[in-house]
């Protein structure tokens, strides 16, 4: 049974950086695609990136190109979620969740595995 822990959340001023990872245990994260996914209170969870297990495709959200970037370490079973120029409208709780094969990369009803969540604040 796929586990996943995320780790990397805080509280950081606008404009600042952080980096959320995801880390892999019970299986092999390369079999799946992996998407981050995001919940402020009050709002529905959101889509905010993926990557594919083939050819490593990736995919964002349209609130989070050019700012956002997702990648994998297939060899340390994890996955990263670089966040640069955060906004105070980043801020939210932030989950990695996996499937084996997914039509809707930003769907979260198509995701099977879950992690349970890491609070990013950006505020000043």
């Amino acid at each position: 049974q796929l586990q996943l822990v995320e780790s990397g959340g805080g509280l950081v001023q606008p404009g600042g950086s952080l980096r959320l990872s995801c880390v892999a245990s019970g299986s092999t994260l390369a079999y799946y695609a992996i998407g981050w996914f995001r919940q402020a209170p009050g709002k529905e969870r959101e889509g905010v990136s993926c990557i594919s297990s083939a050819y490593d495709s990736t995919v964002y959200a349209d609130s989070v190109k050019g700012r956002f970037t997702i990648s994998r370490d297939n060899a340390k079973n994890t996955v990263y979620l670089q966040m640069n120029s955060l906004k105070p409208e980043d801020s939210a709780v932030y989950y990695c969740a996996a499937v084996s094969v997914v039509r809707d990369y930003l769907d979260p009803e198509q995701y099977d595995f879950w992690g349970q969540g890491t609070q990013v604040t950006v505020s000043s």
